[in-house]
C-alpha cells in the first residue's frame, strides 16, 4: 500500500479551501490547513483528525513570505514530503468602478491573490522541484478570463494567477511537478454574499449561469482532488473552468 499523500491547502479555513480539506481527508490524505485565524483553525483540525485522518494546522498569511517559509517547512519537517499544494487564500476586496480604487485597496486585493499566490509557489516548488514530483492547483475565476463591472482589482488579481500559473507550469514541467488552475463560477460561499450584497443582485446574478444556480463548494473541491490526482497525470499548464455553463458563450 502506497504512503498517503502529503497535502498543504493555504486558505483552508472557509468555503472551497474547508471542502477541499475534507475532500482530501475523505481520500485518506495527510492534510496541513493554513490560514490567520488560529481557533478556527484549531477547530478544523480536530474535525479532520477525527474523521480519521492526519492533519495539522499551522497558522499563517501568504502575504507575508516569512510566513509562507515557515509554513511549508513545518509541513516538511511534520511529514517528510510535500505532493499537493492547493493555493486557495484569496480575497474579493472593495467592490467598486475602477475610478474608486486606490493604492490601498490594489494592495489589499493583489498582496493577497498574486503576491500570496506568487510566494506559495515559490516556496512549495523549492520542495517539489527537489522531489522530482509534485501537483499545484491555484484557484482562479470566471472573472480570470473576463472582464466585469465594479470587479476591476478582483479581475485583475485573477487574470493575473492564471499567467503565473501557466508560466510555472512550463517551468516544472521537466522536472515533474505538474501545476493547474481551478476556475469557479459563482459558488455558495460567503464570498459570493458579498459581491452580490443582497438577496436579489444575487438571484439576478445566478440567472445568468446556464444551469441556474450557483455550485457548492464541494464540487468545486472534488475537481481539484481529480486535477491533484494520477487521473490527471497528462495535465499541466491548464485552467479548468466550474461555472455551471457561464463561460460556454
Amino acid at each position: 500500500m502506497s504512503t498517503p499523500p502529503v497535502v498543504l491547502i493555504t486558505g483552508a479555513l472557509t468555503g472551497i479551501g474547508r471542502a477541499t480539506a475534507l475532500a482530501f481527508a475523505r481520500e485518506h490524505s495527510r492534510v496541513v490547513i493554513s490560514g490567520r485565524r488560529a481557533e478556527e483553525g484549531q477547530k478544523l483540525a480536530a474535525e479532520l483528525r477525527a474523521s480519521g485522518a492526519e492533519a495539522e494546522f499551522f497558522q499563517s498569511d501568504v502575504r507575508f513570505e516569512d510566513d509562507v517559509r515557515d509554513l511549508v517547512d513545518k509541513t516538511v519537517a511534520r511529514f517528510g514530503r510535500l505532493d499537493v499544494a492547493v493555493n486557495s487564500a484569496g480575497t474579493e476586496g472593495q467592490p467598486g468602478p475602477v475610478t474608486d480604487q486606490t493604492a490601498e485597496s490594489y494592495a489589499a486585493v493583489f498582496d493577497t491573490n498574486v503576491l500570496g499566490t506568487l510566494l506559495s509557489m515559490k516556496h512549495e516548488m523549492r520542495v517539489m522541484l527537489a522531489q522530482g514530483s509534485g501537483n499545484i492547483i491555484n484557484i482562479s475565476s470566471t472573472m480570470g478570463s473576463r472582464g466585469a463591472p465594479n470587479a476591476s482589482l478582483y479581475v485583475a488579481s485573477k487574470h493575473a494567477v492564471e499567467g503565473l500559473t501557466k508560466s510555472a507550469a512550463i517551468e516544472a514541467a521537466a522536472s515533474g511537478v505538474r501545476v493547474n488552475a481551478v476556475a469557479p463560477g459563482p459558488v455558495e460561499t460567503p464570498m459570493l454574499d458579498r459581491l452580490t450584497g443582497s438577496d436579489e443582485r444575487k438571484a439576478a446574478f445566478l440567472a445568468n449561469v446556464p444551469l441556474k444556480r450557483a455550485g457548492t463548494p464541494e464540487e468545486i473541491a472534488e475537481v481539484i482532488v481529480f486535477v491533484a490526482s494520477d487521473k490527471a497525470s497528462f495535465m499541466t499548464g491548464e485552467i479548468i473552468r466550474i461555472n455551471g455553463g457561464k463561460t460556454a458563450s
